[in-house]
């Protein structure tokens, strides 16, 4: 790191922050920030969704006071730094815009061209992308040396890690600057390099693709390669489970990164995962993928195709 970066404040003074996108993740994101003392800009396209997103982040603050692991001051505070919109002026006195659009290059791409024309010139703009290659997306801006990836994991207030990013032409200055917005979150930041769905993506999807080819291949059940998993792995929730929480559609978008960016077959998404998104069955939230949400307990939803 430059002597000009070491000497900038753990944040780099950034004070106002504006998220793109109030779905779970950009609202969570949204949440965390507020909690911290950041003022927030939460956008999205419409008011419908701009408002399901904070009804969402003053449900979860909500719980947490009824659960006496925060103040009720505390929340309303956090909730009154939160100003929303559906355009993007507000973005105006922003120090730090984050994008958590969905995973499409094409949208983000968009978004990018919009905001940059309102932003300050030294506004950093970053990107909640999960698989997509930072440096391209940062082309496709008027600051390419203040762009970078910041990947929250979801859900958002609970998970404490944070990757970023870099791209090929993120600048010292600005990667120190985020480090600092993650630091008081009380996050983890981890860096990873820019290649194909980066650290945790790059693990994990394959494994919930591999977990989707046992069941195409009738090596197991959907109850049985999940509970295989979740006692023989320790792990708090089954592949197939875990697909669903995701989304299946995220998870086949990011195979489909890691296959086309990688040329290596190993990547090659689950026909039966491409099936279950061409039928919708999206997991929970389209209320069914390999279980169905639609009753209490969850039950499976499984179907094969084949000819007979």
């Amino acid at each position: 790191m430059d002597q000009q970066a070491e000497n900038l404040a753990p944040d780099a003074g950034i004070s106002k922050i504006g998220v793109i996108g109030a779905g779970e993740m950009g609202g969570g994101i949204a949440q965390v920030l507020a909690v911290a003392g950041y003022k927030v800009r939460l956008q999205d396209i419409s008011a419908e969704r701009v408002q399901n997103g904070l009804m969402g982040i003053k449900a979860r603050l909500g719980r947490l006071v009824n659960k006496q692991k925060m103040l009720a001051a505390g929340c309303a505070e956090a909730i009154g730094r939160i100003s929303t919109s559906t355009a993007t002026e507000p973005f105006a006195d922003c120090d730090l815009v984050i994008e958590s659009a969905i995973e499409d290059p094409r949208v983000k791409c968009e978004i990018f061209e919009k905001v940059c024309p309102v932003l300050p010139e030294e506004a950093i703009i970053c990107t909640n992308t999960s698989s997509i290659s930072v440096t391209m997306l940062a082309s496709h801006t008027d600051r390419p040396d203040r762009f970078m990836g910041m990947h929250f994991m979801n859900p958002v207030p609970l998970m404490k890690l944070v990757e970023l990013i870099r791209a090929l032409t993120t600048s010292n200055e600005t990667e120190a600057a985020v480090k600092g917005v993650v630091a008081k979150l009380g996050k983890t930041a981890i860096p990873s390099l820019d290649y194909p769905a980066f650290i945790v993506n790059r693990i994990l999807l394959p494994m919930i693709n591999e977990a989707i080819f046992a069941l195409y291949e009738g090596i197991g059940n959907v109850e049985s390669i999940d509970a295989a998993m979740k006692l023989g792995a320790n792990l708090p929730m089954g592949p197939l489970e875990l697909g669903d929480f995701i989304g299946l559609d995220i998870c086949l978008s990011i195979m489909r990164v890691l296959y086309e960016g990688t040329a290596d077959s190993k990547y090659r998404p689950c026909p039966l995962l491409v099936k279950y998104v061409e039928a919708g069955w999206l997991g929970r939230k389209s209320g069914c993928g390999f279980y169905n949400y639609n009753t209490h307990p969850p039950v499976v939803n499984y179907r094969m195709f084949r000819a007979e």
